[in-house]
């Protein structure tokens, strides 16, 4: 907790510095988790405010996925197929990940349970076509950036109350409803 309270007051003391480093933690945190997310989206959400500090929090975990996402995808991707071309259980599971539909992918993203560097990783190694995996990104981000940040600071206390429960399925069901509206108008599960 001291080190939560001490990264806060840096962040607070060091001007535009400081939301610099916040964002840099931010990214990172997607690539390698070394801080809780939630710890990192709510020091955002009471440093910068809650508005700017969700679209703070909403932009960066995003952006540091799709950096996670291509380095997957071009570091070690053709090393994967390489390692996994003999294995048929293998290669049944990334066919199905690879056609899973972007409504599913966004469902997956959207669980603040879910960890996203195992998301990114599976994604690029397996080469996920970009456009659904961004598009079910972004959507994703949506709620789970909310939850993390506007129900809760502890997932734990947050589960206690069946109201913030409630929240959470109206949050998912809200996602959701965005991407079928965004699937009928673009054919996202074509892509």
């Amino acid at each position: 907790m001291e080190f939560l309270e001490n990264l806060i007051t840096f962040i607070e003391n060091s001007g535009p510095l400081g939301v610099i480093f916040a964002c840099g933690l931010m990214t990172v945190e997607s690539i390698i988790p070394m801080i809780p997310i939630v710890a990192l989206i709510t020091i955002n959400m009471l440093v910068m405010g809650k508005l700017i500090g969700f679209i703070v929090s909403w932009f960066f975990t995003c952006l540091g996925c799709i950096m996670s996402y291509f380095i997957f995808r071009n570091g070690f991707g053709n090393k994967f197929d390489n390692l996994t071309e003999d294995k048929e259980l293998i290669k049944k599971y990334k066919k199905i990940l690879k056609n899973i539909s972007t409504g599913k992918l966004v469902l997956i993203i959207a669980m603040p349970f879910t960890p996203a560097f195992v998301v990114n990783i599976v994604a690029g190694l397996i080469k996920m076509d970009f456009k659904k995996y961004l598009t079910a990104l972004l959507i994703g981000k949506l709620s789970m950036v909310y939850f993390l940040g506007f129900i809760g600071t502890s997932l734990v206390d947050s589960i206690k109350d069946p109201f913030i429960i409630i929240k959470i399925v109206v949050i998912m069901a809200i996602v959701y409803l965005i991407y079928f509206i965004l699937n009928k108008i673009l054919k996202l599960d074509q892509i």
